[in-house]
């Protein structure tokens, strides 16, 4: 995010670079440079003649370097963005030549989405030197609450732990689907306001009490009855509650809790730091812990695998997806 700031900062102070290429596995900070330089460098006077945005499958190197040696008309600068530049992976090296002597007034901006270019090679060697190369990384699970943290401080709104829990387990770590639902949030929600997951429920329709992180819990404290609950609210709710994400979700848990059996120090900082979860989660992984020992950890960790399989249609006897979830849920809990 530091990364972010700076560019931003230096293109606001007309620190202008002309080239810019971001890269990596994270889109969000992709677009939200593209969008500041395509909203911000020109007047929108200047815009119309001068400021031009094409799309990777839609041109060839050759066409990117022809519009980036044009002239700007009456403007300091000409911008010329290029959506999906990933779409020219094939032959992006061929960028190499332009970027060795770029020229000084266009600002040439390439999103190369989901991948990265290969650092050893002349064009990232290239772009160190004449341009901006950014890579947005997709952040892990622990980093995505202090950066919703960070966003909604912006808004100023607060955000209670659980709700976080509920956007992630709901929107995995997409930064940019988590945006747009804390951006709907901020819309309804007055100015100072703690979102609570009865905000999330209403407002996003994540259920707060029959969800995947209630359902971990309930499994940690061999709570059959609230599981069972849980369980039979997925059945009804399929399309909101795939099993693959469940599945997925009790994998990770259980994977985590053979990390926590394994380790020397289970003091909460070392533990969390070791399991990748905040300090405030360490309490559960010790309960579960308690509740299953290291060999029957093992064991469901074989049936989750197992049960990962049926429910991708493999194997005789193929039941429903909501049978296969119960019948897991049963084995591990007894």
């Amino acid at each position: 995010m530091s990364d972010v700031t700076k560019i931003v900062s230096d293109i606001k102070n007309r620190n202008i670079k002309p080239v810019y290429f971001l890269m990596g596995e994270e889109p969000y900070y992709i677009d939200k440079i593209s969008e500041y330089i395509e909203n911000n460098v020109l007047a929108e006077e200047e815009k119309g003649f001068n400021q031009m945005v094409l799309y990777g499958r839609d041109v060839t190197i050759s066409d990117i370097v022809d519009n980036a040696k044009r002239f700007p008309m009456m403007a300091e600068y000409q911008v010329v963005i290029i959506k999906e530049a990933q779409d020219l992976v094939k032959t992006i090296e061929n960028l190499s030549e332009y970027v060795e002597n770029p020229s000084p007034t266009t600002i040439l901006v390439l999103c190369y989405k989901y991948k990265t270019l290969d650092k050893r090679k002349k064009l990232y060697k290239t772009l160190q030197k004449n341009g901006v190369v950014f890579e947005s990384k997709k952040l892990y699970e622990n980093q995505v609450t202090e950066w919703i943290k960070k966003i909604l401080s912006k808004k100023n709104l607060k955000i209670e732990l659980k709700s976080i829990l509920m956007l992630v387990e709901f929107l995995g770590t997409d930064l940019s689907k988590i945006s747009n639902e804390l951006t709907k949030l901020a819309v309804v929600l007055p100015e100072g306001s703690t979102i609570t997951p009865k905000d999330i429920e209403e407002n996003i329709g994540i259920s707060k009490d029959f969800n995947n992180f209630e359902l971990r819990k309930a499994i940690g404290v061999r709570d059959v009855v609230k599981a069972n609950r849980i369980i039979n609210y997925f059945g009804q709710n399929q399309k909101a509650n795939h099993i693959t994400v469940t599945i997925s979700l009790l994998n990770s848990f259980f994977t985590q809790i053979l990390i926590y059996h394994s380790l020397k120090d289970k003091s909460s900082n070392s533990a969390a730091r070791a399991l990748g979860v905040s300090t405030f989660f360490i309490s559960d992984y010790k309960t579960a812990a308690q509740n299953y020992p290291m060999r029957k950890v093992s064991t469901i960790i074989g049936l989750i695998r197992d049960a990962d399989v049926r429910s991708k249609g493999v194997g005789a006897n193929a039941l429903p997806a909501i049978e296969i979830l119960k019948e897991l849920i049963f084995k591990i809990i007894h």
